[in-house]
């Protein structure tokens, strides 16, 4: 499902609030949530809107003690994952998407550090 070209991506960043009302307005979901992604993308392109709680974020990475930088990216690899077809509806799933973000969270880094000379 990662063999797709890149379309349209917009990330809005959000308030817990405001996330909430949209999950539950558009996906019938009463919880908050660190991510929705709506998946606008046609045929071989993945696009959409991917909205994210700010505040959710910075909570999770307090929760597992990384920096915030790290857990806005790992959402965000979280949300474009699903604009690609997967999703963590069960643990199964959930460990692949877990196991996915760790590989591009890791290849996001190694970019910036060719980028920044030191690789």
């Amino acid at each position: 499902m990662e063999n797709r070209f890149c379309g349209d991506i917009t990330f809005v960043f959000e308030c817990d609030e405001e996330v909430y009302r949209i999950n539950l307005k558009y996906l019938k979901h009463d919880w908050y949530t660190d991510v929705i992604s709506f998946d606008y993308g046609e045929e071989n392109k993945v696009g959409g809107d991917i909205i994210i709680s700010v505040d959710r974020v910075r909570e999770n990475a307090n929760k597992y003690e990384v920096s915030f930088e790290k857990e806005i990216r790992r959402i965000m690899i979280h949300g474009i994952l699903h604009l690609a077809g997967y999703d963590d509806g069960n643990e199964e799933e959930k460990k692949r998407m877990t196991r996915l973000e760790d590989k591009y969270l890791a290849l996001w880094q190694k970019m910036e550090e060719q980028e920044d000379g030191k690789v």
